[in-house]
């Protein structure tokens, strides 16, 4: 699993113009599901979001996580984080899961987020989503389980 995180004071995804998801001070996570990849590294991903310390306490420092501060989490469904650009101009997306193993860990993910006590939002599985956010800092993440867990 891949996911690209950033911190947010607002972010938003609508489909067809419709708002399906939306948060107020938090995370973003665009999240991209890999061959192999399974429940283990779902649950090992969705703590260490939760827990990642990226927010500024009172000296300034990133050290809270968006559980210490009541914050919420809106994820994203992103195949192309699997993207292969390494030949040619167009890239290749073998790497990312089948669509139906990619749903079920992305949906197991969710509630692995809430279990955590932490609100979350999400985007349309499959669909063509336009991404609104407010990027705080800016402060963004990149986590790839293939290097993390």
């Amino acid at each position: 699993m891949r996911a690209v995180v950033q911190r947010v004071t607002e972010a938003a995804v609508t489909v067809d113009a419709e708002t399906v998801g939306r948060i107020g001070r938090g995370l973003l996570v665009l999240l991209g599901v890999g061959r192999g990849d399974g429940p283990d590294e779902a649950a090992f991903l969705a703590k260490k979001i939760c827990t990642l310390r990226i927010f500024r306490d009172e000296a300034d420092k990133m050290n809270r996580s968006v559980i210490d501060i009541g914050g919420e989490v809106l994820v994203v469904s992103q195949f192309t984080l699997y993207g292969d650009c390494s030949k040619g101009r167009r890239p290749g997306f073998d790497r990312a899961a089948d669509p139906e193993q990619a749903n079920e860990l992305y949906e197991f993910f969710l509630d692995q987020v809430a279990g955590h006590g932490v609100t979350t939002a999400h985007g349309r599985f499959a669909a063509m989503m336009d991404v609104h956010l407010v990027n705080d800092g800016p402060v963004t993440m990149l986590l790839d389980m293939e290097k993390t867990f």
